[in-house]
Order: C-alpha cells, then structure tokens, then sequence
C-alpha cells in the first residue's frame, strides 16, 4: 500500500487534501465487490504508462487519470467512466492552488507602492528578472510534465477517464493513446485467464450464454481493429501477445468454455 501512496503524492502533492483524497482512491479500488478492477489493476495500469510516457503530452494528466478511471466501479459501462470523470473534477478542483496575489494588489509592508523600473515594470525586491528577459512559460508555451494543477489540467484528467470508455482516441490525442493503451495492457500479459476469470466474476448476474455471446462480441471487435494499441512502444510489446490471449479465449468462448 505504502508504494501508491507514494505514487499519489508524486502526481498529486502531500497537501491534507491531496491526502484524504489518495486515501479515499485507495478505499474505492478496495471494494469487495470488485474482482478485476481492484488495486491490482491500478497498479498495474501505473506501471504500464511508465515505457509509455514519453509518447504522453501531459504525463501528470495520464496518471492521474489513472487513479480515476476506474474509481466509480458498478458493472455499467459508460455510465461508470462517467461517475469517475465527475469525481476526477470535484475531487481535483479541491487541490487547484487560489493564483497568487499580484505585486500591485501586495503593496509594501509600509502600505506605499511597489518599486517600479525604468521600463515601468512592478519589480519586488530580492525576485530577479529572467536573465533572457523572458517568461518563464516552457519552450513553446506547452504545458510542463511537472506542475500545479490548473482548471485545464483538471479538465484533461476528466477527458481521458470518459475516453476508456470505449479506448478510441482520436489521432494525434497523445495523452488519450497512452492511458488506452496502458488499460489494454492486462491483454497481453502471462496472467491473461486469471484477467478472463475475473471479469466473468464481475458478471456473475449475467447467465453464462448471454455472458458468452456479449464477451465473444467484444472479442470479436478487437481482434477486428488494425491495431490494438495505439502507441509504437506498446504495439512493439504487446501486440503480438494481445491477439494470440483474444485468439485463444474467443475459441474457448465459442467451444461452450
């Protein structure tokens, strides 16, 4: 438990609220109801981003998406991602640092005015201007990998989460590609039937003919998709793998298994 506590205040901060809202996550992923999408799953998704994250334009927005993406787990699809988008922003918001007062509300200790330069700048004292006399945005005006969270970060959070409702990012939705990609991962993995096995348990209150036919269905459609990754380091890794694991249960699937 002690590693995704570190991994929250990594993306998130060890603010009181950053917290509470790390131990809340980690209670959500730790229903009993659960059977695949538990903490396990997290962890796992959080490791399978890290090969990735140089794809991501916004690696912080990936992982804390992460965190969300299953919060809301109810065995409804699309109506969940939904919930968990909602949480993302109500619980994100929480952590939006208020902007700083500027120099000209500030004023001086002594209530005079701010020393003002030559080229009518508020300066305040001990701040240095940037040597290049620029701003200190990131080349480009992108948004750095690192940082606060903003109302725009938030935003972006809420975004990837409703997207892995149906794992289809747009082309060029560096961020969206990643966290999909990292969520499919389990599909190439050694421990795809234990994967199968625990979805099943997930819906156990479907009988088991409409259960066959629903997951062929879905099987189906992904072994239909020119790629099911969407990232060049995870096609390399997974690809292969993914469909030989959708192959094989689909057959078993189609056997009465």
């Amino acid at each position: 438990m002690n590693d995704l506590v570190a991994q929250w205040a990594a993306v998130a901060g060890e603010s009181a609220a950053a917290r509470a809202i790390g131990a809340e996550l980690i209670a959500r992923w730790s229903e009993p109801h659960r059977r695949y999408h538990t903490l396990g799953h997290l962890r796992a998704v959080l490791a399978a981003i890290e090969p990735l994250a140089g794809h991501a334009a916004d690696p912080v927005a990936v992982r804390l998406a992460a965190w969300f993406h299953d919060a809301v787990y109810d065995g409804r699809p699309g109506w969940d991602e939904e919930r968990s988008a909602q949480l993302a922003a109500s619980r994100l918001a929480r952590l939006i640092a208020p902007p700083a007062p500027s120099l000209t509300d500030q004023g001086r200790p002594d209530g005079s005015a701010p020393p003002v330069s030559s080229a009518g700048e508020v300066r305040s004292p001990g701040v240095a201007r940037p040597a290049d006399g620029g701003s200190r945005r990131s080349p480009g005006g992108a948004r750095p990998a690192t940082g606060p969270l903003d109302g725009r970060r938030v935003a972006e959070v809420a975004r990837l989460v409703r997207l892995t409702a149906g794992h289809d990012p747009a082309p060029g939705d560096r961020d969206g590609e990643v966290l999909c990609d990292a969520d499919l991962a389990v599909l190439a993995g050694p421990g795809y039937d234990a994967y199968a096995r625990a979805v099943r348990q997930e819906y156990r209150h479907v009988p088991d003919d409409a259960f066959r036919a629903g997951r062929a269905r879905v099987l189906d459609g992904l072994l239909a998709l020119p790629s099911l990754y969407r990232t060049p380091p995870a096609r390399e890794r997974w690809e292969a793998a993914a469909r030989r694991n959708l192959r094989a249960e689909l057959a078993e699937l189609r056997d009465g298994g």
